[in-house]
């Protein structure tokens, strides 16, 4: 085996010139501190001004649907995204909507809805004789509302929602009403999404940011058992506030988003610690071995430093590949996502020096325990990974290749209707539409915009398709310049996988009728998700290539950033595969949130799920196999380095997994369906990666491997620029 004093560890070019830049701080730590504390006074007044600047728009412009709602909108005052009110009656036994008093009922009752909602389009059986509004035993009976759009908000990610305002008046308009003697009760998705549990506040990102750093505040005086576990929490109380203040200055040059805002300071938080927690382990371990405080400093910026800019380029990396897809909030987080682990690289690099050589040795003075413990059960885990390596390695891929199973089942798009809702009139009124035969369609209904001289024709056309139950053609308010909007009612709930299969039917019937176009909020999120997700091979492609280069270079192989990239991808399918259990299926949701299955995942969640998590897996990837490849260059023995590897990194990539898991938990007591779906992402893809892949997969597959790891082609070598190596040989 060959063994190099630790002194003599050969330092690439990028180790060299980050120990160059420590030793100019160091030089200069009164001026590095000043412009840092500046820096942060600014960033906080920038985070209380960001919030203002940012936009809730969560459309993709220019696709074909998109196009037909906002000509509705504009055409009609209504409609389009915005799903409509439902207001529901079932008649008591032997009456039906045909009798005369009834349909007078219903007239009165289209008046007093119209009175509550100025400006809506309103329709139902007692206007327009259709029988669509009726269920085939004619006792279930309903009329549908439009609210004006002055009456919705550009309401958040789940698309435009109407105000609370109009939805009041609404209920009382509904609630005073009574057709053939039987209560008339309101739905609708407005009403639904707002009777689920946890939606009775709007989610603060201060609040979550507060509970995360408590969380990880815990963490890090369990990890570092002295007062030097406030080091790396200062690091994010700087980088968080001048990414904000960075995203403030972004709004001025693009659109962001309100989403970034939550991932800024979340993500920011679990990242800054990570490179801080990092680089002060291996400051404390240099100290241990004998270094001077400076020396310790220099030489943890060059090793633990270099790990770490190779990490935050490739977060970088992960969060900047979303430019590629075609919708401006997903492009928006992919500008915000950038800053996140660059400004968090820059305060490791500079200000972390200045922390450590001021008060780093004093903070760490009283230290209530020793870390040889904790290095030699990782050096224990790892020798047992070792010993059974082939079982370790298949075990692993295997569980993670069930999930990515499971996630190709995965459907994308709103929740259906039946998953919404507590016990109320809404809920009881969808119950009433289900049991009569009509289903949940009218609360999200197919809007055809059709030449209204054709309205009746296309009606007719589109009550043919297959999976349609009825389509109707109101006058009135329903037509306007020439055009109008036909009604279509799938017999499936449009969120479903039936209804979806309904709607391409619709359109394709469409598409043979003259200056027909199909429109409404699900028609939306199907193209929403053609446009992303039709984009995702060119993001993959380009994260991959980038990524492969940048790590080829790190660790001076062609076979660890494959693997490395193989794995991150495998853990990313998987955390989809967990996503479409818990939300599409409902394995867990009622225990952590307190309701059913939503029949679908939030569409745009996985693929900031996988631009988030391929960073954030990569940095626990570089953590490791960089101590490996540091260990190899010293022993020669690939064992060897999995076990000094593991040892040195075990501890630190799991608290930093499970900072990160907290900050990503305190995301899902939001409030918000939306953000809890993407925390339930982004905190299983943690826990998976941390638990599968670096405690398990990692180890089994770079022991099993052995000499080829470290195998770089001499043209490959020639291409990096790196510099030669006599290969070590295997003990």
């Amino acid at each position: 085996m060959r063994t190099t004093p630790i002194s003599d560890q050969p330092v690439d070019r990028t180790g060299r010139w980050l120990a160059s830049l420590t030793r100019w701080v160091l030089a200069h730590k009164r001026l590095v501190a000043v412009g840092w504390l500046a820096l942060t006074l600014a960033g906080f007044y920038g985070a209380t001004q960001v919030t203002d600047a940012l936009n809730q728009n969560f459309t993709m412009p220019d696709s074909a649907s998109t196009v037909t709602n906002e000509r509705i909108v504009s055409r009609f005052g209504s409609g389009g995204a915005t799903p409509p009110l439902v207001a529901v009656v079932t008649l008591p036994r032997g009456t039906t909507a045909s009798a005369p008093a009834v349909r007078a009922n219903l007239r009165a009752l289209e008046q007093d809805l119209a009175r509550a909602v100025p400006g809506a389009r309103i329709a139902s059986f007692g206007s327009t004789s259709e029988r669509a509004y009726v269920s085939d035993d004619g006792r279930t009976t309903f009329a549908i509302v439009h609210p004006p759009s002055t009456a919705t908000d550009d309401g958040g990610p789940s698309g435009n929602e109407i105000n609370d305002a109009t939805l009041a008046r609404a209920e009382q308009a509904a609630a005073s009403a009574r057709v053939g003697g039987a209560k008339v009760r309101l739905t609708g998705a407005a009403l639904l999404s707002r009777e689920a549990p946890g939606q009775s506040g709007g989610p603060s990102f201060l609040n979550e940011t507060l509970l995360a750093g408590v969380g990880a505040l815990i963490v890090l005086v369990f990890v570092f058992a002295s007062a030097l576990a406030l080091a790396p929490l200062l690091m994010a109380i700087v980088a968080i506030p001048v990414t904000l203040l960075a995203v403030w200055g972004l709004t001025a040059l693009t659109e962001i988003n309100l989403v970034v805002v939550f991932l800024v300071s979340l993500i920011g938080l679990g990242v800054a610690i990570d490179y801080a927690l990092l680089i002060v382990m291996r400051w404390r371990e240099e100290r241990e071995r004998g270094r001077s405080n400076e020396q310790a400093i220099v030489h943890a910026a060059g090793t633990a430093g270099r790990a770490v800019l190779f990490s935050g380029t490739t977060v970088a990396i992960g969060l900047l590949s979303a430019l590629v897809l075609p919708v401006p909030f997903l492009r928006s987080m992919g500008y915000g996502g950038l800053l996140i682990p660059l400004a968090s690289v820059a305060v490791a690099l500079t200000l972390l020096p200045v922390v450590l050589a001021t008060v780093g040795p004093v903070a760490d003075a009283r230290r209530l325990r020793r870390t040889d413990r904790a290095e030699r059960h990782w050096a224990a885990w790892a020798r047992l990974v070792i010993r059974n390596r082939v079982a370790a390695a298949l075990g692993g891929a295997a569980l993670l290749v069930a999930l990515c199973i499971v996630a190709q089942g995965m459907l994308l798009g709103s929740p259906e209707a039946r998953s919404l809702g507590g016990t109320g009139d809404p809920k009881a009124a969808l119950e009433q539409l289900d049991r009569s035969g009509i289903g949940a369609a009218p609360l999200a209904p197919v809007d055809v915009l059709t030449p209204a001289a054709r309205a009746a024709d296309t009606a007719a056309r589109m009550a043919t398709v297959d999976g349609v139950r009825a389509a109707s053609a109101p006058r009135g308010a329903w037509r306007a310049d020439g055009q109008a909007v036909v009604e279509v009612l799938p017999r499936s709930d449009t969120n479903s996988q039936a209804g979806r299969k309904t709607i391409a039917a619709v359109r394709h019937a469409a598409a043979a009728l003259p200056a027909t176009t199909v429109g409404g909020a699900t028609a939306q999120t199907i193209d929403f998700v053609d446009g992303v997700y039709g984009s995702f091979p060119l993001m993959l492609a380009l994260i991959s290539i980038v990524t492969f280069v940048l790590l080829a270079r790190a660790f001076r192989s062609i076979v660890l950033p494959a693997k490395a990239i193989a794995m991150n991808l495998l853990s990313v399918f998987a955390t989809w595969g967990v996503m479409t259990l818990i939300w599409q299926h409902g394995v867990g949701t009622e225990l952590l949130f307190g309701v059913g299955p939503s029949g679908a995942v939030l569409s745009w969640a996985p693929v900031i799920v996988f631009a988030f998590l391929y960073g954030l897996s990569m940095d626990y990837e570089v953590f490791i196999l960089a101590r490996m490849r540091e260990e190899y260059d010293r022993t020669g023995s690939t064992d060897e380095a999995v076990v000094r590897g593991m040892a040195g990194t075990g501890r630190l990539v799991t608290s930093a997994a499970l900072i990160v898991f907290l900050a990503f938990a305190s995301m899902a007591t939001s409030g918000d369906t939306d953000l809890q779906v993407l925390a339930t992402g982004l905190a299983a893809g943690v826990l998976i990666d941390a638990l599968i892949v670096r405690s398990l997969l990692v180890p089994a597959t770079v022991s099993w491997l052995r000499h080829w790891n470290w195998w770089m082609p001499e043209h490959g070598r020639r291409l990096l620029r790196l510099p030669a190596v006599t290969p070590a040989a295997e003990s």
